[in-house]
């Protein structure tokens, strides 16, 4: 495995760390990223989702220093915002847990942790599913839904018996 910088392909731009590139061996198969700058924004070998680990701000970005920290805190506001609107929205008529997981997902276009806490989020939905799907689970949520559904029928059936179609408010205790 050989470690190239991207001065040895004769890229122009700043040194900032992050232009270290990863050259197959004999195999063929790269091993290990040279190219972490020490903020958790490295574009690592780490690929448990498919996708290495890192910034993915365009490279013109990521090549100046101070233009790629500008670049962060914009999008960790606005993430920042969106999360906030879903919480907000929680209590709320609304998709909040869609909205915030959706912050999460602008978070996790820069911020390592973020992406690291998608991919977990996504591996427990995916197990949850998975058990789900399991017909003894599936045989006791069915079960539980029809004697839930059972109870309140007969809850209503016995308040129209008793009260008829007036609503609860309405009723004069004569």
């Amino acid at each position: 495995m050989t470690v190239r910088s991207d001065k040895a392909r004769g890229d122009a731009g700043g040194n900032t760390g992050t232009g270290d590139v990863i050259v197959p061996d004999d195999t063929g198969v790269p091993t290990g990223s040279g190219n972490d700058d020490g903020d958790g924004g490295g574009t690592g070998a780490d690929t448990d989702g498919g996708r290495p680990l890192g910034s993915r701000a365009p490279h013109f970005i990521r090549r100046s220093r101070p233009l790629h920290l500008s670049w962060q805190v914009a999008v960790f506001l606005i993430g920042l915002a969106v999360v906030v609107l879903g919480v907000i929205m929680l209590p709320l008529p609304g998709p909040g847990w869609v909205v915030i997981f959706l912050g999460m997902g602008i978070w996790a276009t820069e911020f390592v942790w973020a992406q690291l806490a998608l991919r977990w989020t996504r591996r427990k939905v995916a197990e949850a599913a998975q058990k789900a799907l399991d017909p003894r689970v599936r045989r006791r949520n069915i079960t539980l839904t029809v004697i839930g559904l059972t109870v309140i029928a007969g809850i209503g059936g016995w308040y129209l018996w008793k009260y008829g179609l007036v609503m609860p408010w309405k009723i004069d205790e004569d």
